[in-house]
């Protein structure tokens, strides 16, 4: 169960969104054991947003997964979604953030995992 969670200080146009929302249903799956039939997205765009004490395009993708990854998977990942915020928002990979939450309890359709 990944969810990942993509703020920027810049609009994120709906085409756009929709391409990032396609190319990170593929990203998702260097993570071993996780797919896009389990991914959740969330997108907000225009936020007020401060990198390096300049307002200039930044952005940060919060990753949260139900169990736990590899660094090399996390590696592969954290290419993968700069790659796609720099290629579908032309945002400077210097100025994005990717954090990583491995997540132990994951509730889902009234249980947990």
């Amino acid at each position: 169960m990944p969810y990942i969670e993509t703020t920027a200080n810049i609009a994120i146009p709906g085409r756009k969104e929709q391409a990032i929302k396609e190319r990170m249903g593929q990203a998702i799956e260097l993570i071993p054991g996780k797919t896009e039939s389990w991914l959740m997205l969330s997108f907000r765009g225009n936020a007020s947003m401060y990198f390096q004490g300049s307002d200039e395009p930044c952005a940060i993708c919060h990753v949260k997964l139900f169990g736990a990854g590899t660094e090399d998977a996390y590696a592969k990942l954290t290419e993968a979604l700069t790659d796609i915020l720099r290629e579908e928002l032309e945002l400077d990979p210097n100025r994005i953030y990717v954090t990583y939450e491995e997540i132990g309890t994951w509730g889902w359709n009234g249980g947990n995992f």
